[in-house]
């Protein structure tokens, strides 16, 4: 080969090289303007305001969740304030890591720019991940640990330094301080490698240390969960038991096609068979085996069926090559087909995941289409779904708290303890309250029961919100002063009832296990 053409070879390199860069940087453009277009619409989601309470209660764990969640309402709102825009920076940016890191996926299989895009794009327009990416969640960064966990096993896989299961030990770490499930994908890879015949890479020392770093990482946690009765399994069983909407196998299935939008069913499956029959897939045949053990365990602990959505990115990755790899020259009409279809049904199903409507369009949108609503919970129907249900009425609700608060004889109101039903009423007091002059809530709801009833005596309390009418038992005197009414709010919230109580039946302190809920 002359110099020249070494030179024009490196040209040409350079260019793709470019070409891809400039290709990821558009799709993270595309996923931040679409999340950023209605990052301010409709209002903080229920658990957001939970856990920026959380943030502001560091420790190691908390009775539903471990603690990662928590640090990140504390540095969002350390960095950049407090508002809905600041908490919800970090979800997006996580979702846009996801996009190009699927892509990135993709061209570890070998894929050329085509398969890179339409995995990208399959990801970029999941009504799932648009809907996960909108607000403060585990749910939000849960997938970028799956991914990353997944591509640096690929990575050793195909000859890359062992040293890498050191990083896969922090991901996995990292993973496990944000959400518990990340134990059920580190399963899946064990179980994938094995089934694969990879197991040899298990046995690499570096595999052992990576495994000692994620237990290290995840140690202050698990100690955290011993030493406060392992509440992470009365959570579960009680949601189980209580709240999660029981589906059938069938229904568990379909519901996946549905998070994904169905018009993207064809990408990801061709994903999960190319990974399993297709020669050319043997090294990364692992990553299919492990999706299908987490599809199997999730199912048989009776998961809600969004818990494998981590998973999809991988299928998505492997479905873009098996794409590419299909549409031969004879079929190459069928790789703008494919890409078409992503995007037209990403877009038909935006305004349900990403709230960029009015929510009366919103309404009368929904209604024109088939397929708009999966239910994970037993509330009773409402006009919207949960996601969105849950975003309206909070700083009403704590507005007209306010206005019960100050009723009150000015020498009452230091002392008199504002009891809220569940951690969503309690953070919206938390967060709307201090410029409204109200103290902090207390409630019995997973951490807030943790947090316990202050020093309150129980002498004057404001009680509001779920269960209120029920909590009234606990005192001598009762008198009910409004009813707060969300048309637009989950049951629970739709006709909130506030009473003044006073006369405890005894000190606040032996009553709080009266308050417990957790669930």
């Amino acid at each position: 080969m002359s110099v020249a053409e070494t030179i024009d070879f490196s040209e040409v390199s350079r260019t793709r090289a470019a070409s891809s860069t400039a290709m990821l940087a558009g799709l993270a453009a595309a996923k931040l303007g679409i999340q950023f277009a209605g990052i301010r619409s409709y209002g903080f989601f229920r658990d957001e305001l939970y856990y920026l309470a959380c943030g502001r209660h560091l420790a190691w764990g908390y009775i539903d969740q471990p603690p990662l969640i928590a640090a990140v309402a504390w540095l969002s709102t350390h960095l950049f304030g407090q508002s809905i825009v600041a908490a919800r920076i970090f979800p997006v940016l996580a979702g846009a890591a996801v996009v190009v890191l699927t892509a990135m996926l993709a061209d570890e299989f070998e894929g050329g720019r085509f398969a890179q895009l339409l995995a990208a794009l399959t990801i970029l327009f999941a009504p799932s991940y648009l809907a996960f990416d909108a607000f403060l969640s585990m749910n939000a960064f849960e997938p970028l640990f799956w991914l990353l966990g997944a591509w640096l096993i690929v990575r050793i896989v195909k000859g890359a330094s062992p040293r890498l299961w050191l990083a896969f030990g922090v991901v996995a770490g990292l993973g496990l301080e944000n959400k518990h499930t990340m134990l059920v994908f580190g399963f899946g890879i064990v179980a994938g490698l094995i089934m694969s015949g990879q197991a040899r890479l298990l046995g690499s020392r570096w595999a052992w240390i990576g495994a000692g770093i994620a237990l290290l990482i995840f140690l202050p946690n698990l100690i955290w969960e011993a030493r406060h009765g392992w509440p992470q399994i009365e959570v579960v069983r009680n949601a189980q038991q209580f709240k999660n909407e029981p589906v059938s196998g069938w229904r568990f299935l379909g519901e996946q096609a549905l998070f994904l939008d169905p018009v993207a069913l064809p990408v990801w499956l061709c994903g999960l068979i190319w990974l399993i029959a297709a020669p050319e897939a043997r090294r990364f045949r692992f990553l299919g085996f492990t999706y299908l053990v987490v599809m199997a365990v999730i199912m048989a602990l009776d998961g809600k069926t969004y818990y494998p959505l981590p998973a999809y990115p991988m299928l998505a990755a492997a479905g873009g090559v098996a794409f590419e790899r299909f549409a031969s020259p004879a079929w190459r009409w069928l790789r703008g087909a494919a890409a078409s279809l992503v995007i037209a049904g990403g877009i038909a199903g935006l305004p349900l995941a990403v709230p960029v409507l009015p929510v009366d369009a919103l309404l009368r949108y929904s209604q024109a289409l088939p397929f708009t609503r999966v239910q994970t919970e037993r509330d009773a129907t409402v006009q919207l779904s949960q996601l969105y249900a849950d975003m309206f009425g909070w700083p009403e609700l704590a507005s007209r708290v306010a206005s019960v608060y100050h009723s009150l004889p000015a020498n009452e109101q230091p002392g008199c303890a504002l009891l809220a039903g569940n951690y969503g009423e309690a953070g919206a007091i938390d967060y709307y309250g201090p410029a409204l002059g109200l103290p902090a809530a207390i409630s019995g709801h997973n951490s807030y029961f943790d947090w316990g009833p202050r020093n309150y005596s129980g002498e004057c309390v404001i009680v509001f919100g779920e269960r209120a009418s029920e909590f009234t038992q606990n005192f001598g005197e009762s008198q009910l002063v409004d009813t707060i009414v969300n048309n637009y709010g989950m049951p629970s919230e739709q006709a909130v009832q506030v009473y003044i109580c006073r006369k405890p039946k005894a000190a606040l302190a032996v009553l709080w296990p009266n308050f417990k809920l957790i669930i």
